[in-house]
């Protein structure tokens, strides 16, 4: 995906070590799977999982907000705002 603005985003290091640990828990509910442990255990975990998946897209669309949309108000760019929209749409699904 292209990025059409050029700015650090403050949080990145924190999402990328959060998906690493999310990454982590997941492969240990499929080694659960493989292990035929209990259906239940397996479900609390992945309901952790998304948990996990929920919060990091919190901290990227704070940080998209405090950083890709001011800009956008400053600059007048309405597609940021319209992206965003868009997005948030799709994640609260």
């Amino acid at each position: 995906m292209e990025q059409a603005h050029s700015h650090r985003h403050t949080e990145t290091k924190k999402v990328i070590d959060r998906l690493s640990r999310a990454i982590g828990h997941l492969e240990g509910v499929k080694k659960m799977v493989e292990e035929g442990r209990d259906c239940s255990e397996v479900l609390i975990q992945i309901a952790a999982v998304k948990s996990a998946i929920n919060n990091i897209g919190k901290i990227i669309l704070q940080d998209h907000i405090n950083h890709c949309v001011v800009d956008a108000v400053e600059t007048g760019d309405k597609k940021i705002l319209e992206d965003l929209s868009d997005a948030i749409d799709k994640f609260i699904k």
